[in-house]
């Protein structure tokens, strides 16, 4: 390993420090994971959890299975185990194969299935999972037979998905999720149509075709300027949501660089003068984690960036650095009212020879926001485990029902459940467990 922090120490940390300052009955808390590998195989780059089997606890979705909770420890099958993969050779040549079990030894493959949701797409009372595809090609539903057994039904929903950051949410505003990408050039979303679910989805360009890469990297989705309708968010500006999107009107860009392509972006007020910021990495294989602070002026929007880590210790208050932050989630992880940054080392992007520092530790963490009375901002590093690290999705949500969020992660080292637990701290222990600054 060529991390810059010892594991011994890391571990250490991860468990001692994995969460501070949380309130807990109007006290200080820790805030702690139970780790859970529930498949030490490669199927896919991300994870998500759903209620699959309508028993109302949530399950997992990871490649062709899923797992039944509350332990997770019954895996079912519903799509083929026989998925292609793209396999990249010594010589730097690519094959497709059938399925990728077990070690990666010496090769790197890449998996079709990129990022895993859970939803009801057709209406029917029971969840369904959707899958967002490997760049290029395409995203399915995959319908859920209601208690039956054997493969669930697939049905594609768009045929092209690009930007390696796709999302399922609501950006319309109208109560339902819909896919938002790049496809064949153009940013836009897609939605099926509730009389037919299964055929193939509406697709709505919301940019000229600008000839968008299928491997961009970087894209989100968040209301910029607070008019309460959710914005395009891209590594190279924001494009902004019209009034009325009858006729599906081409959206207004604004063009600021955000990096050079980081993963999933957010819009979110981390110093709480009321205006949104833009939070993302910097470089999805590479190294930069920043808050881009909005300013306004009589010329309207821009940001001020500030990166609070980077490729070396010291450009982090805490010593913290790693690369290749290709997932990012954005949640209240210790119920303080603040929202916090998820993220952490994606293991092999490109291999075990590819992208800086890949024999590095695949670090997993959170990073806690705190606005300080002078109007500055701190994020303060919280490790949770340094052997998992993420896929291109890291998904914070509640698995277990007690109202924490948990926090799962799909990738070349399988799938992971890291279940949050709080334990009450007077206030000398509570700083005494906080990560002590470089330089205070």
């Amino acid at each position: 390993m060529h991390s810059w922090i010892p594991l011994r120490r890391l571990a250490l940390w991860a468990s001692l420090t994995a969460g501070f300052g949380a309130l807990y009955a109007g006290q200080p808390a820790l805030v702690t994971f139970q780790k859970q590998h529930l498949l030490d195989q490669f199927w896919a780059e991300g994870a998500n959890a759903g209620d699959f089997n309508h028993d109302g606890v949530m399950d997992i979705a990871y490649g062709p299975y899923w797992f039944a909770g509350p332990n997770y420890q019954q895996k079912n099958q519903y799509a083929p185990a026989t998925e292609s993969f793209k396999l990249k050779q010594a010589d730097g040549t690519e094959v497709t194969i059938p399925g990728f079990e077990g070690a990666l030894g010496k090769n790197n493959a890449y998996s079709k299935n990129f990022l895993a949701y859970s939803s009801d797409v057709n209406q029917d009372g029971w969840d369904d999972i959707l899958i967002l595809g490997f760049p290029g090609e395409k995203s399915s539903w995959y319908e859920n037979p209601k208690g039956g057994t054997g493969m669930w039904k697939e049905h594609i929903a768009i045929e092209v998905t690009d930007n390696e950051s796709p999302a399922f949410l609501d950006l319309t505003g109208d109560g339902k999720p819909e896919i938002v990408c790049a496809s064949k050039g153009s940013y836009g979303w897609a939605s099926p149509d509730p009389s037919n679910p299964t055929a193939l989805w509406k697709w709505r360009a919301i940019t000229p075709n600008n000839n968008y890469h299928k491997f961009t990297h970087g894209m989100g989705v968040g209301d910029v300027n607070g008019d309460g309708r959710l914005d395009l968010l891209e590594k190279d500006g924001w494009w902004e949501q019209p009034a009325s999107l009858a006729g599906d009107p081409l959206w207004t860009h604004h063009k600021f660089a955000f990096g050079v392509g980081g993963a999933q972006m957010f819009a979110y007020d981390v110093n709480g003068d009321g205006l949104n910021d833009v939070i993302s990495s910097l470089a999805a294989h590479g190294y930069g984690l920043a808050w881009f602070e909005q300013v306004r002026t009589a010329d309207g929007i821009t940001f001020k960036e500030h990166t609070f880590m980077n490729k070396e210790p010291q450009e982090n208050r805490y010593g913290v650095k790693f690369s290749q932050l290709h997932a990012l989630d954005l949640v209240d992880m210790d119920g303080d009212g603040l929202k916090d940054i998820v993220t952490g080392k994606r293991f092999w992007a490109h291999g075990p020879a590819g992208d800086p520092e890949p024999g590095a530790a695949p670090v997993l963490y959170w990073w806690k926001l705190v606005r300080n009375p002078d109007k500055s901002v701190d994020f303060i590093p919280q490790l949770v485990d340094t052997n998992s690290g993420v896929g291109t999705q890291v998904t914070a949500r509640d698995v277990n029902g007690d109202r924490l969020p948990d926090l799962i992660v799909g990738n070349k080292r399988g799938v992971f459940v890291f279940t949050q637990s709080r334990k009450p701290v007077t206030e000398a222990e509570w700083k005494a467990a906080q990560p002590k600054p470089l330089n205070p």
